[in-house]
This record gives structure tokens, sequence and C-alpha cells, in this order.
């Protein structure tokens, strides 16, 4: 089994855990509600209380889990513009640097590098087109920004599946 990777703005990390069935169902479980009790995963997955938090524990341990959050409407927050931002970069630009310096305004929601011409893709939230407008003038005035290239979002077609 291939390990589960990620990263972070700061380091990489590389976890190996190997998950079986039982694992991968729980996982599921979650995904679909965090909030499940052991109880209520175990009777999804054929396991007791105690059991599934012993395997829960073990999955955050090894980081195949790397906690539990809320889904938040973006427009609770008065988020109701988004838009994607690809970042170009001046010469050897590191990651960690473009992160250090994205992580310094809220409304990008999420940051990563890519293939191709761009650096980076930065997905924005805002108020309105406007503040779109303004975080990517203060981004774009970093001292390591050539340009910046954005789309707004008209319409979201398929949401975060897991």
């Amino acid at each position: 089994m291939a390990p589960i990777t990620g990263s972070g703005p700061a380091h990489d990390i590389q976890v190996r855990v190997k998950l079986d069935g039982l694992d991968r169902a729980i996982i599921g479980v979650l995904v679909e509600d965090a909030r499940a009790t052991y109880a209520e995963i175990g009777a999804h997955v054929g396991l007791s209380a105690p059991a599934v938090k012993r395997r829960v524990d073990r999955l955050l341990a090894s980081g195949a889990i790397t906690g539990f959050s809320a889904r938040v409407e973006p427009s609770a927050l008065g988020w109701t513009t988004e838009a994607y931002v690809e970042l170009f970069c001046r010469g050897k630009t590191s990651p960690a640097e473009i992160g250090v310096a994205i992580a310094r305004h809220p409304e990008v929601v999420s940051a990563c590098t890519v293939t191709g011409e761009a650096d980076a893709l930065l997905h924005i939230r805002a108020t309105d087109v406007r503040d779109v407008e303004r975080v990517i003038e203060r981004i774009a005035a970093e001292p390591f920004v050539v340009r910046t290239k954005s789309s707004i979002v008209l319409s979201r077609l398929i949401d975060e599946k897991p």
C-alpha cells in the first residue's frame, strides 16, 4: 500500500500507515459526519465503541487522520465571492517563502505549488469583487511576485468530495 503523504507550508510530512478495510470504513464515516460517536461508527463498521476509539486514536497518532473540523457555509462569514489566482514569482522563490507571505492574508483559504508556468495557485474567498481585487493587490505587492492571473468563480459545479 502506498504511503499517505501531505505537505504543510513550512515542511513536508509523509505518513506511513497501512489502512485496512475497517480503518477505511471508519474514516469514511468520519468524513461524512465528524461528530459521529464511537458507538455510531461501530454500528456502521461492525466494531465495539472501545475498538473504534483505539483505531481512531491510532489513526490520529500516525497522522492518517489530521484532525476534525466544521464545514461552514462561506456566505455565513460574509464570503460571497471566490477566485483562483495564479502566482508567478521572481527567480528561485521557495515554496516556504510563498507560504509564509500568503498565510498573512486570511482571505486565502488554500494555496499550493503547481506545475506549469505559475509557481502557485491560490484560492481566495472574499466579500465581493472589490475585496478580491484588494487581496490580489496586497499579494502582488509582495517583493517576490512578478505577476498574478486571476479567475472569478461564477458557480460551483462540484463541491468538495471525500
